[in-house]
């Protein structure tokens, strides 16, 4: 494991918590109960701890309210892709440490959303909008690739999207977005028969909005505003994830959580993330 931090960005958590929690689970407290703030706000009250309802998981800690947050990580190679991956995130509280010595203090442990992870303030991530939610700035993105792309982009145009070689647009209205989408599939035809190109459109939900951030970053990771507060998202290389992160909890696929001493008299929230092995290994 590499001995060298990078930097991933900041988070604000104004309401003194902050949760690092499941992306694609993120919009469903509600759904369970309580929403997350409140669930949050026990947690950290008592020093922070982990929260799993249903498959919605998150972990809560008080933070402060009146700075930045530095979010960083360390890196492995992927014994699968043998690309750099999160193998272990770390969350600067703002905080000075209470305990009496240095031992970590754990609080549970989270598996690797396939859809990503989120961190945040915890009232500020009541308004996630997910990713069935519907935008609040009324955009979407639309993307298509394929064997039959060079053609389609001579047809209709498009932009070329630098993270994965897709065509399209960005920041369209809606409405303007699905029908692009609509005549793209008319000219495609059949699956069977017809030219061989996907398509598609992407609102402007939170989740979408995230992934789109971290695209270009070598580790997926980027800072959006939500609820007023700046989240970073950390998205998962697909075929990493379902190597070494596959199963989540149900396969025993799950990673400590703990709070820290920073060595400078500072708390800091790390989440340890072992590169998977193979059954050779």
């Amino acid at each position: 494991m590499s001995e060298e931090f990078v930097d991933l960005g900041f988070v604000t958590a104004p309401s003194g918590v902050l949760v690092l929690g499941m992306a694609s689970w993120i919009d469903y407290w509600p759904e369970l109960g309580l929403p997350l703030s409140e669930r949050a706000r026990v947690a950290a009250a008592s020093g922070g701890g982990h929260l799993w309802d249903g498959e919605c998981e998150a972990v809560a800690v008080p933070a402060a309210r009146d700075r930045e947050l530095r979010v960083r990580a360390r890196t492995a190679l992927s014994w699968y892709t043998e690309e750099p991956v999160i193998s272990l995130l770390e969350v600067d509280l703002g905080l000075p440490w209470t305990g009496p010595d240095d031992a970590p203090v754990p609080l549970g442990d989270l598996p690797v959303d396939r859809g990503g992870m989120v961190v945040g303030d915890g009232v500020g991530l009541d308004a996630w909008i997910g990713l069935e939610g519907e935008p609040a700035d009324g955009l979407a993105d639309v993307t298509y690739w394929g064997l039959h792309a060079p053609d389609a982009h001579a047809q209709f145009g498009g932009q070329r999207m630098p993270a994965d070689g897709s065509w399209g647009w960005l920041d369209l209205p809606v409405a303007k977005a699905e029908a692009l989408v609509a005549e793209i599939e008319a000219w495609r035809g059949g699956l069977r028969s017809g030219r061989s190109i996907a398509v598609m459109a992407d609102k402007h939900t939170d989740y979408h909005l995230f992934q789109r951030a971290g695209a270009d970053h070598p580790l997926l990771a980027g800072a959006i505003e939500v609820g007023g507060c700046q989240v970073l998202g950390i998205d998962w290389e697909a075929a990493d994830h379902s190597m070494s992160h596959h199963g989540e909890r149900a396969a025993g696929q799950v990673h400590p959580v703990t709070l820290e001493a920073d060595g400078a008299g500072g708390t800091v929230l790390r989440w340890t993330i072992p590169p998977g092995e193979t059954d050779d290994d």
